[in-house]
């Protein structure tokens, strides 16, 4: 009798054993998807729109939100370098291209992963631009947005042709803002 509650104990503690190198049943819990957020600012300081983007699968779902800048269609690219140094926001570098492509959507050899669409500002100063870059990792990989420098959101002084490279004709760096 007595070997028979020693061996059912020790039988009891193999399975507790056991049962803990298995899966105990609960679903595994995905990590948080990456987020990167920025507000731009122009020249002089004021801010000028709000950015977020955000993993979601394999693409980057980039928010653009204008409250501050001028009337008409604007050139918008996140750049390589997260830096923003006024008054031309040149520190910033070019645009984001893991790929080495050339610039724009209607290049036949474009295009780079930083090339957004315009964005349409009203008479209010306000306008909102939303995308999705596919195939693109904000960060934790070797060729994600966010790499060792960071990296920028741009606001263009003219609209993007999506053709020319580097920069489609856009012009000057009005706004700029640190993506982290």
């Amino acid at each position: 009798m007595i070997k028979l509650r020693i061996g059912a104990v020790m039988l009891g503690g193999l399975a507790a054993t056991g049962c803990a190198s298995f899966d105990d049943g609960e679903p595994a819990v995905p990590p948080a998807p990456y987020a990167a957020s920025a507000d731009l600012r122009n020249a002089a300081g004021l801010q000028t729109a709000t950015a977020t983007a955000t993993q979601v699968g394999n693409d980057i779902r980039v928010r653009v939100e204008g409250v501050n800048l001028p009337m008409g269609a604007h050139g918008v690219h996140v750049h390589m370098v997260g830096l923003c140094t006024a008054p031309g926001f040149e520190s910033a570098g070019g645009h984001w291209n893991p790929t080495g492509h050339k610039h724009g959507k209607d290049n036949p050899a474009g295009m780079h992963k930083g090339d957004l669409p315009n964005i349409l500002i009203g008479t209010d100063g306000r306008g909102t631009l939303e995308y999705t870059i596919p195939n693109g990792m904000v960060a934790g990989a070797n060729s994600a947005m966010l790499d060792g420098d960071g990296a920028a959101l741009v606001v263009h002084a003219n609209p993007d042709d999506h053709r020319t490279d580097p920069s489609g004709n856009s012009g000057g760096r009005i706004a700029c803002g640190i993506l982290r």
